[in-house]
């Protein structure tokens, strides 16, 4: 067994240890878009909701999307609204029916923001 000798550096306070890593692109404005973009995508219901809409080119009335997904009314309006804020759904009134549809220009813009953070990481 070889025993090895470490000695020890001195360093004065404060100093640090590494070479300065190089400061990143991505602001910390940057950095929340991008949290927030990838948070309205991290559901698996608010993506079944987005395929079927996706799907149905035309608009879909709320009573086929609750039917159509694996969870009560009150966690589908919950996520229609999220996705309302985040603009990528819309809806139409008619009468006491709501119609939700995809905004294609919303999903265009978080795509392409997305894509773009993910190939400057790769």
């Amino acid at each position: 067994m070889t025993s090895e000798t470490i000695e020890a550096e001195e360093r004065r306070r404060g100093a640090r240890c590494c070479e300065p890593a190089s400061s990143g692109v991505l602001g910390t404005a940057e950095a929340q878009q991008l949290s927030d973009d990838l948070g309205i995508l991290a559901h698996p219901i608010r993506l079944q909701i987005l395929d079927m809409l996706t799907r149905h080119a035309g608009r879909v009335c709320v009573c086929d999307l609750e039917a159509a997904l694996p969870v009560k009314q009150p966690t589908v309006s919950h996520h229609l609204k999220l996705l309302r804020a985040a603009r990528l759904v819309d809806c139409e009134r008619r009468g006491l029916w709501a119609y939700y549809f995809v905004n294609q220009g919303a999903v265009a813009e978080l795509c392409a923001r997305v894509r773009a953070h993910l190939h400057a990481l790769a």
